[in-house]
């Protein structure tokens, strides 16, 4: 360093001591990001041990420019939260799971025109007329049993014999659809409605209900 920059270096710090002390400008001090320790009395020692590194931890981040974003380091860190915190939530997802499955077992339950209790009996893509056929099929025991107590003629028994036997054909015709192209099967559940309606008009009109 030659003469003339050396003299020009050290005349700031010159005219600043040459200067009154209250008109000197107080120098800035650099303040650490992390908390003091005086910060923390009254907290357990444990606890004030954790929020000290976890300030530095932040700064550090902070300083790398990793703040907000996602890094191998806060993926790990987040692995370790949901490790950690994953069994305290597990009883709560677990009913909300079981109340949002009664909630669709309901919902499934009125679209199929059957009990919550019944609804695990019909699945697949016939569940709907599987349902149905089981419907029609308890009105045919209740006339039966109707026409017994009144001592009617053999005709109703007659009806309701062959009422069952063509509804449990229907219901074969519906599980075997399933497993057809999806053109063939839409046509085969047409006629098997359209039978089921059949069966269903002569059915109300023996419990003198009038469509």
């Amino acid at each position: 360093m030659t003469r003339a920059q050396r003299t020009r270096h050290e005349a700031p710090a010159a005219r600043r001591r040459s200067e009154p002390p209250e008109q000197r400008q107080p120098t800035r001090s650099r303040r650490s990001p992390v908390p003091e320790s005086g910060c923390f009395e009254g907290k357990d020692p444990k606890t004030a041990k954790q929020e000290v590194k976890l300030a530095k931890q932040r700064y550090k981040a902070a300083s790398k420019g990793e703040a907000g974003r996602i890094t191998p380091g806060n993926a790990r860190k987040a692995v370790g939260v949901v490790r950690v915190i994953g069994p305290a939530l597990a009883p709560y997802a677990a009913q909300a799971a079981s109340a949002a499955r009664d909630t669709y077992e309901r919902a499934r339950a009125r679209r199929l025109g059957v009990s919550v209790t019944e609804v695990d009996r019909f699945s697949g893509r016939g569940a709907a007329l599987h349902a149905r056929i089981a419907g029609d099929s308890t009105a045919l025991r209740d006339l039966r049993e109707r026409e017994q107590q009144d001592r009617s003629g053999t005709e109703v028994t007659r009806f309701v014999d062959s009422a069952q036997r063509r509804l449990s054909e229907l219901a074969s015709a519906v599980r075997a659809a399933e497993r057809m192209p999806a053109g063939r099967r839409r046509s085969a559940y047409r006629a098997v409605r359209g039978e089921l309606g059949r069966i269903e008009d002569d059915l109300l009109r023996r419990f003198r209900v009038e469509g």
